[in-house]
């Protein structure tokens, strides 16, 4: 990286993009989190503890099979951060494109091995008898949104790399309100049950694909139709470095997803009551998470326009200014949780006995946010950077320490399984910032 354009230290107009980007960012994925948190509460309201544990493992089935795909959101938004200080609009059309043929492909493929795939990930994540029956139910449905799922991921990503985070915001809460709306009707007004909640979300995403599509026509058309009409966009030399950039970053979400579903896996061997309380903490952590995450969009835009100029000392002042900032939302969000966790969570519970278990939660509910907000940033500014191998690599190390800590924690129970998290959140962030002086150097 070459000498700085901009000062060691942050000027006012920098620190509001910061935040510009950073609060939409947050509302908007607080929003994304409502699928997940309006499922759990619409099935609370069955009454049955086994379903409410179906829709939690069938959320994690759809996070290993949809978020780990989300390689195409992150890596399309810090190459097209990086190309409008590179390239300029024409490029930048010309990378949505290839993320959206690329999204399109891996769908295809989702389809054609889904009797194959779908049961296996059953398997994976433990779900048998009446959840088992209650998940796949879910997931049958749902499973069909893949085309639209990974074709919203490169529309969104291209959306976020322009800075359009408001237009991204409004996207975002019109579809979760059409989910739940229509969960709402289709599972309790309707009577259709869990079959309801995956139908609701099959709609949701279909329509966000078109208002997604219709957008980004109205904000690029001439330049996506230039790119079309070149050859050279889509040809396998202008794919590669595209598909370089988002392999390393597929494969880091693939061993972030299997840690992910430890959670699942491993509580389910502790009883459907378990199960059912750590789904609901597992969609507290993504609220939380989620929340915390708009700080990795300002850190994906921003470092990646730093990147993209070679402003070493401007990339390392927002790496520092980030990261303060998203500490101190995490402090924050620790307090509320602290204070008002265990009646929020509770409320998400089917019976007596899931709400006296989330309670006995709370204390990770409070810790999990300042275990993790180091390392979303720090994901932030690797994507941005386009440095994904490095990335890949520091998550392969947690990953390897928390399946030690996995066995070493065993014995302490339910908390042992948290604490064994928590700690994986807190390693990868140690292995990030410890890699980053020799990548600058490069």
């Amino acid at each position: 990286m070459t000498a700085a354009r901009h000062p060691a230290t942050l000027d006012r107009t920098a620190v509001l993009a910061i935040w510009a980007i950073a609060l939409p960012a947050m509302a908007t994925n607080v929003a994304t989190a409502l699928i997940g948190v309006g499922d759990m509460w619409i099935v609370g309201r069955l009454g049955d503890a086994p379903t409410q544990g179906a829709v939690d493992v069938g959320a994690k089935l759809f996070a290993a099979l949809f978020t780990v795909m989300n390689f195409l959101k992150t890596g399309t938004t810090g190459l097209v951060a990086q190309a409008g200080t590179r390239s300029g609009p024409g490029e930048q059309a010309a990378l949505l494109l290839r993320g959206l043929v690329v999204g399109l492909a891996i769908a295809a493929l989702l389809l054609l091995a889904k009797p194959v795939l779908l049961p296996a990930l059953l398997d994976a994540l433990g779900a048998q008898g009446e959840v088992r029956r209650a998940a796949v139910i879910y997931a049958d449905i749902r499973y069909w949104s893949a085309p639209a799922v990974l074709a919203n991921f490169a529309l969104v990503g291209y959306l976020v790399g322009r800075r359009r985070m408001k237009t991204v915001l409004a996207i975002e809460v019109c579809y979760n309100l059409l989910n739940v709306t229509l969960g709402l009707w289709l599972a309790l007004g309707l009577e259709w049950g869990i079959a309801g909640i995956g139908w609701s979300s099959f709609i949701a995403e279909c329509a966000k694909l078109v208002a997604c599509g219709a957008i980004v026509l109205g904000l690029a058309g001439t330049e996506v139709r230039a790119s079309l009409s070149r050859r050279a966009t889509l040809s396998i030399a202008a794919l590669r470095p595209f598909l370089s950039v988002n392999r390393d970053l597929f494969l880091r979400t693939v061993i972030l997803m299997v840690a992910i579903s430890a959670l699942t896996r491993l509580g389910a061997e502790r009883g459907a009551v378990t199960l059912a309380a750590n789904g609901i903490l597992y969609q507290m952590f993504v609220l939380s998470a989620l929340l915390l995450d708009g700080f990795e969009n300002a850190a994906q835009v921003l470092n990646g326009e730093r990147h993209g100029e070679g402003d070493r000392n401007g990339f390392l002042a927002y790496v520092r200014a980030i990261l303060w900032r998203g500490f101190a939302v995490a402090v924050l969000l620790a307090g509320l949780f602290a204070v008002g966790g265990g009646w929020l969570m509770s409320t998400f519970a089917a019976t007596p006995d899931v709400a006296q278990e989330t309670r006995s939660l709370v204390g990770w509910l409070v810790v999990i946010p300042l275990a993790g907000i180091a390392g979303f940033v720090l994901d932030g500014v690797f994507v941005g950077a386009s440095w994904t191998r490095a990335l890949l690599l520091t998550m392969l190390g947690a990953a390897l320490s928390y399946a030690a800590l996995l066995w070493l924690t065993w014995p302490l129970g339910n908390d042992g399984l948290w604490l064994s998290f928590a700690a994986f959140l807190v390693l990868r962030a140690l292995f990030q910032l410890a890699l980053i002086p020799n990548l600058l150097k490069d």
